[in-house]
C-alpha cells in the first residue's frame, strides 16, 4: 500500500482498491530515456518517469476516494464516497489497447480531480461503485473496522 494513503486512514477506514500509474502512459519519458541512456540524459528521463509512477497514489476506501500527486511537492484530493457525483473514465485508442486511462472524480461543489495514466481504470471505477453502494446500503458498516 502507498505511504501517504496509509498515513491518511482514520480509525475504522480500510482500503478496498488501489490504483497505479501505468508504465505505458509514461512511454513519452521511458522510450527517449532508453534511447538516450548512452548519452546520459536518458537516465534523467528514466528517473522522471520512475518518480511520476511512484509518487502518484490513488485509492478507494470504505469512506472516500484519495488521490496524491508529487514527490517533493504534494497535492492531494480526497472525496467522501457520498459526495462523489461522478467518476469518469477517459480512454483514447492507445489507452484502450494498452489498458490505461484517465479517471476524473467530481463531486457537488468540489473541484474535479483528474488522475491521468491509471492502469486498468475500469477496475478502479468498478471498485469505487461497489464501495459507494456499500456505504449507501449500510453507512454504519462503512465506518466500522473489518
Amino acid at each position: 500500500m502507498s505511504r501517504y494513503i496509509e498515513q491518511a486512514l482514520v480509525p475504522g477506514e480500510r482500503v478496498v482498491h488501489t490504483g497505479q500509474v501505468s508504465w505505458w502512459s509514461l512511454a513519452g519519458w521511458v522510450v527517449p530515456g532508453v534511447l538516450l541512456v548512452v548519452v546520459g540524459i536518458g537516465l534523467v528521463l528514466l528517473a522522471v518517469a520512475w518518480v511520476k509512477q511512484r509518487s502518484t497514489e490513488l485509492a478507494v476506501t470504505n469512506r472516500r476516494v484519495i488521490t496524491k500527486f508529487g514527490f517533493i511537492r504534494r497535492d492531494t484530493v480526497e472525496f467522501n464516497l457520498q459526495k462523489v457525483e461522478s467518476l469518469q473514465v477517459q480512454q483514447g485508442v492507445i489507452g484502450r489497447l494498452l489498458g490505461f486511462g484517465t479517471i476524473v472524480v467530481a463531486g457537488g461543489g468540489l473541484p474535479q480531480a483528474p488522475v491521468p495514466g491509471i492502469r486498468d481504470p475500469l477496475a478502479f471505477r468498478r471498485a469505487f461503485l461497489e464501495a459507494q453502494e456499500a456505504a449507501l446500503r449500510d453507512p454504519l458498516h462503512a465506518r466500522e473496522p473489518s
